[in-house]
């Protein structure tokens, strides 16, 4: 992101990857609202969830660490919400040098390291993440209420599945469509808790939160309140619902979200022309992807023995993985983020696997369920 010569100059936040691996092997968990379709393997509701229209409904004076606790939880959920989609499709891509490949995969460390910091901002007002419990049904809507009438669900990649997943999460808001009526988008949500942050100004306690070195990317706690403004920052013009243009995201010559999957579903670079800005640069060849089919509601019906196994490795070993970051983010620390980088390292074998088993009677295969085990 850029820095604002006005601001003071603290050691900024790096912009990506919180829990990508050396490997390029990273996962993480997702959430969705408990009336999300097909059963749910997880734990019990942990009750209703607060909905973002409702927190943005509440006056600014009844804007208070309590409400900045709730909406930080609701943060959690949508950043969790999008990284199983968006690991399908690039785990589903054959050739993983490929530009369609190289943006998909640079968003997915965007993402968790988005979690990262809003899990240590949840942290820092004194509440704690509760990760497995928000765990996703997926086909289902985003948490929250945001972009209602979109639909996430689970497959490899299709320039359908571009356009109406990953680019109906990221898509940008626009200021002449608001109105009283329309669905609460995600960068007027994290907006609010911006002005929230401003306004309150909340004591910040470093205690609990998580510091982690991964390559030449850190996740670092939050102390003051110039570190909130710029974490809320990033995540807005990282492409998540921000109204500015293109050209505030292209600081680091990468594309904001929704302007990179729109890349690839158009086939061509964005670039500014002489009537604004257009997909008309360079070729992005849409790549060869493994065909697996939609995950349809409530998992595969009766897949074959084998295939069951599989899935059930895959859903172990994600389990493991949501509880590790639910202790990471409670009192197990390091080491315990180290067990869920270890689990998410194991995620990538069986999915592949699954992705290159045909299912019967079709030229599809199957996919990742990402169910939680009880």
């Amino acid at each position: 992101m850029r820095e604002d010569p006005k601001r003071p100059t603290t050691a900024p936040f790096k912009r990506r990857t919180f829990l990508a691996t050396a490997g390029a092997s990273a996962v993480t968990a997702a959430a969705a609202p408990a009336s999300a379709a097909g059963p749910h393997k997880g734990p019990a509701d942990p009750g209703p969830r607060d909905s973002v229209a409702r927190l943005l409904a509440m006056p600014e004076a009844g804007r208070g660490v309590d409400w900045l606790r709730s909406a930080l939880q609701v943060a959690v959920e949508l950043e969790l919400s999008t990284i199983p989609p968006y690991l399908c499709g690039w785990w589903s891509i054959r050739d993983r040098g490929a530009e369609a490949a190289r943006l998909i995969r640079r968003i997915i460390d965007d993402e968790m390291y988005h979690l990262g910091v809003v899990c240590n901002l949840l942290v820092a007002v004194g509440g704690t993440p509760r990760i497995r419990a928000a765990a996703p049904i997926y086909p289902g809507p985003l948490p929250g209420g945001v972009r209602a009438g979109v639909t996430v669900y689970l497959s490899g990649l299709t320039r359908s599945f571009v356009h109406d997943v990953m680019m109906a999460i990221e898509a940008p808001e626009d200021p002449l469509a608001l109105n009283d009526g329309a669905p609460p988008t995600i960068g007027a949500f994290y907006g609010a808790m911006l002005e929230g942050f401003r306004t309150v100004a909340p004591q910040l306690s470093a205690r609990g939160q998580l510091s982690a070195h991964i390559g030449s990317d850190e996740l670092r706690p939050v102390e003051t309140l110039l570190d909130a403004e710029r974490s809320i920052d990033i995540i807005r013009e990282q492409g998540e619902g921000t109204s500015s243009s293109p050209a505030d995201s292209f600081a680091d010559d990468h594309p904001a979200h929704y302007y990179a999957f729109g890349e690839i579903y158009h086939g061509r670079q964005l670039r500014q022309t002489d009537t604004g800005w257009a997909f008309t640069g360079a070729p992005v060849p849409f790549p060869d992807a493994r065909p697996m089919a939609p995950v349809p509601a409530g998992g595969w019906p009766s897949p074959p023995a084998p295939v069951q196994q599989v899935l059930d490795r895959f859903d172990t070993t994600y389990t493991t993985l949501l509880d590790s970051l639910d202790a990471a983010w409670g009192d197990g620390g390091p080491r315990s983020l180290g067990t869920a980088i270890h689990a998410m390292r194991a995620l990538e074998e069986p999915a592949v696997r699954l992705m290159d088993t045909e299912i019967p009677g079709t030229h599809s295969t199957y996919g990742p369920q990402f169910h939680v085990l009880p």
